[in-house]
């Protein structure tokens, strides 16, 4: 306990050293909250999980796409499909798009070609949005149903919910015998 009060202790005096030594006509920088890196910082989140989805999309062979670990569980291609549609509700809320203007879903029944069309029009659609973000418009409040955040809100969590549901693609994989995307290196 003594250690870490005294180097708390010597972090604060050594700040209050420096603040005291700067000279009082020195403008004050104005505080903001955003950092200009936030836009970049989510497009490389958003862009590191866009590539494994579609690679994992790819890689799962057609005939795969109706498994599911148990049949409670949905299969991979419902997994695919619920990407889909997250993002074009969250990035169709970005963009602006009207939720009727957004690409269909196609149902998991589907085929494997008609599912990667519709999960590839999802990115291009987020693509637009990731694009669209800039240090001037992220606090920008937008609502999408009973939820209201900030247009930065809305993209890290879509990253955070693509993330979320790479893992289950990926542990899907692992369980038919295939190595995701992200383990391939």
């Amino acid at each position: 306990m003594f250690r870490y009060s005294a180097a708390t202790g010597l972090v604060l005096l050594s700040a209050a050293l420096v603040a005291a030594q700067a000279p009082s006509s020195a403008p004050t920088p104005t505080p903001t909250p955003v950092k200009l890196s936030a836009p970049a910082d989510v497009q490389r989140s958003y862009n590191g999980l866009k590539a494994n989805i579609l690679k994992a999309a790819d890689k799962m062979p057609a005939d795969s796409y109706s498994f599911r670990p148990t049949p409670e569980i949905r299969t991979f291609a419902r997994v695919v499909n619920h990407v889909t549609e997250a993002q074009l509700r969250s990035c169709g809320t970005i963009n602006g798009t009207a939720p009727d203007a957004l690409p269909k879903v196609p149902p998991e029944t589907a085929d494997k070609t008609a599912i990667v069309a519709a999960l590839q029009a999802s990115f291009a659609e987020c693509d637009k949005a990731y694009a669209s973000l800039t240090e001037e418009n992220i606090l920008q409040m937008l609502t999408l149903g009973p939820v209201t955040r900030t247009r930065i809100g809305f993209a890290w969590a879509n990253v955070s919910h693509d993330n979320e549901q790479y893992a289950t693609l990926a542990l899907y994989m692992r369980l038919k015998g295939l190595v995701p995307p992200s383990s391939e290196k």
